[in-house]
């Protein structure tokens, strides 16, 4: 599975690609909005991993224009951001999923193998 990873924190995002790797998928990992949504439009990924407080430009501009873009990889938010009215934003702006930090390794690996089997499987 290929995925996409924009995290700033840079030993968790060392830690979330190194694992995820480990998993077997392949991931890039960006450190800002501006080279996530850059990456993203170029590339195929069908999971992107986005923290909502960025550098450069936020999660949340990133997951919409994506979707203005009609870019259709699954797209995580991964953020500490945990009230309804940020989650409810995150959905609003096209996102898939949430998860709120800190979290287990296990939740996270979970979430994107829902978003995926979502997205191979849809209802019809």
């Amino acid at each position: 599975m290929n995925i996409l990873l924009a995290e700033d924190n840079v030993q968790l995002g060392r830690l979330i690609t190194h694992l995820l790797t480990k998993e077997l998928h392949f991931v890039d990992w960006v450190k800002n909005g501006k080279d996530a949504y850059e990456l993203a439009c170029n590339s195929d990924y069908d999971v992107i991993i986005l923290d909502w407080m960025l550098p450069k430009e936020s999660g949340l501009s990133v997951c919409q224009k994506l979707r203005e873009k009609r870019i259709r990889s699954g797209i995580l938010f991964m953020t500490a951001k945990d009230g309804i009215k940020d989650i409810k934003s995150a959905r609003d702006s096209g996102a898939d999923d949430y998860i709120i930090k800190p979290f287990e390794f296990n939740e996270l690996i979970a979430r994107i193998c829902s978003i995926t089997h979502r997205k191979e499987n849809p209802l019809e």
